[in-house]
């Protein structure tokens, strides 16, 4: 597999929240996302390279489901980053000294098996779900 990550578009993803100042705190101070461009009614984030949009909707903030992969419940609705793995624990680290609550924990899955990776999720304060990853070996990331 070629590393496209220099070629890679970044993405754009817009999502509810129930107030602008817990996205503000929750991802820019707690998840380190430089903040872009915003108004009263939403904010810019730069997530890891990625342009993340908070718009203030409560009415759309709702329960996450949950799908089972690997033992885990695993938000169905979620977004995230995969991250090198050094990387990984340290944000993992950081979240765990935080106090955050995790809805699964810092782990491996697929533990060796092809794709095996790091893995935590947990939710923003509107009930976002974010998931960051990382693998030993990134050429895995679409291994079968």
């Amino acid at each position: 597999m070629s590393d496209t990550r220099a070629t890679l578009p970044p993405f754009h993803l817009a999502f509810p929240v129930h107030s602008i100042a817990a996205a503000r705190e929750f991802y820019g101070q707690l998840l380190g996302c430089p903040e872009g461009r915003s108004s009263e009614n939403w904010v810019d984030f730069n997530f890891y390279g990625h342009q993340i949009v908070a718009h203030l909707a409560p009415e759309e903030v709702r329960q996450v489901k949950t799908s089972a992969v690997d033992g885990d419940a695993v938000p169905v609705r979620h977004f995230g980053a995969v991250l090198p793995m050094d990387q990984w624990q340290a944000m993992a680290d950081k979240l765990r000294a935080a106090g955050l609550a995790f809805i699964i924990e810092p782990h491996v899955r697929f533990r060796g098996e092809p794709g095996e990776q790091a893995t935590m999720f947990f939710l923003d304060p509107s009930g976002n779900a974010v998931e960051i990853k990382a693998f030993a070996d990134l050429t895995s990331l679409f291994a079968k």
